[in-house]
């Protein structure tokens, strides 16, 4: 069965960050395995802990942080012939503090490497939607990059595009930047090497969704380079919290499709008299309940793992 898990706490591991889904533990050296190769490790567990609008919210989605696992797992797997990523392959229960319960781990935590953060989420959009639309709509471009004119909400855009932001904390919110301000950042042999792989991995995973009935709209990365700079695609992978899935026999341009993913959380947060900062209100049983329904179609249909 399905665990639930809102904060973890592990003594005797050190918490490095406690992000909007994500906690970070450091693994100190004693508790890998002898033959791991030199360097630092973590812990990435996968909370049930939802965001949307940039504020975690204050109910949880049972069961959320596995199934978010285990389709990164299934992408980083499928994509691993186009970009190298941070999983390691040591066992999780190998590293946990005496007297967790390594089945609460188990399908919702992995060991990776430590890498060196690029200061920059990789957006790749493939359809116009979200902030993306409303960038549009004001100036009929998004992040710099000028699209055709007449375009309606929703529609598959000519070619996808690499469309960056700032990494915002927990509680503030992502801002879309051009590619210009990404190579001001990080300099610009390293954001050509995002973008180009930002795209590579969303054309290879787009392709193998509508294959299955799927579209993927949009979808967020993040990387990291090692000490040697090799660059990792690291975090999570076309979850359906990174990710925008719609069901393509449902999909409709000049609307907001219905989705696999957590739109059906913004479209109920949007009803709400809210300003969208912090605190979020609480989530009705019924949008709980339908949320995680969502979540579980979606790892059954991309990765063939069915949850009860």
């Amino acid at each position: 069965m399905p665990t639930t898990l809102l904060q973890s706490d592990l003594p005797g591991l050190p918490l490095r960050h406690r992000g909007k889904v994500r906690d970070v533990f450091d693994i100190p050296r004693e508790r890998l395995p002898a033959d791991t190769p030199a360097g630092d490790y973590l812990l990435i567990v996968a909370t049930d802990r939802l965001s949307a609008f940039d504020v975690v919210l204050p109910d949880p989605i049972p069961g959320k942080g596995e199934m978010l696992c285990q389709v990164s797992n299934f992408w980083f797997a499928k994509t691993a012939h186009l970009m190298p990523n941070h999983l390691t392959g040591i066992d999780v229960a190998s590293v946990l503090p005496e007297g967790v319960d390594p089945a609460l781990y188990a399908r919702r935590a992995v060991v990776t490497r430590r890498l060196k953060p690029v200061p920059v989420e990789a957006i790749a959009r493939g359809y116009l939607i979200g902030s993306g639309w409303k960038d549009y709509q004001r100036t009929g471009q998004v992040s710099g990059i000028k699209l055709p004119d007449g375009l309606q909400q929703a529609q598959k855009l000519p070619e996808p595009i690499f469309t960056p932001s700032t990494k915002a904390a927990v509680g503030d919110h992502d801002e879309n930047i051009d590619f210009d301000a990404m190579v001001k950042s990080v300099g610009a042999e390293l954001a050509e090497k995002v973008r180009d792989a930002t795209l590579r991995i969303y054309k290879f995973a787009a392709e193998y969704a509508a294959e299955r009935g799927i579209l993927l709209a949009d979808t967020k990365f993040e990387f990291g380079t090692d000490a040697d700079g090799r660059l990792y695609i690291m975090d999570e992978m076309l979850t359906p919290d990174s990710s925008r899935y719609w069901p393509a026999d449902e999909y409709a341009v000049g609307t907001s499709p219905p989705s696999y993913d957590k739109q059906f959380v913004r479209d109920y947060l949007e009803t709400l008299d809210w300003d969208k900062t912090a605190p979020g209100p609480a989530l009705p049983a019924e949008v709980i309940s339908r949320t995680r329904d969502k979540y579980a179609e979606a790892l059954q249909k991309l990765a063939g793992i069915h949850i009860d």
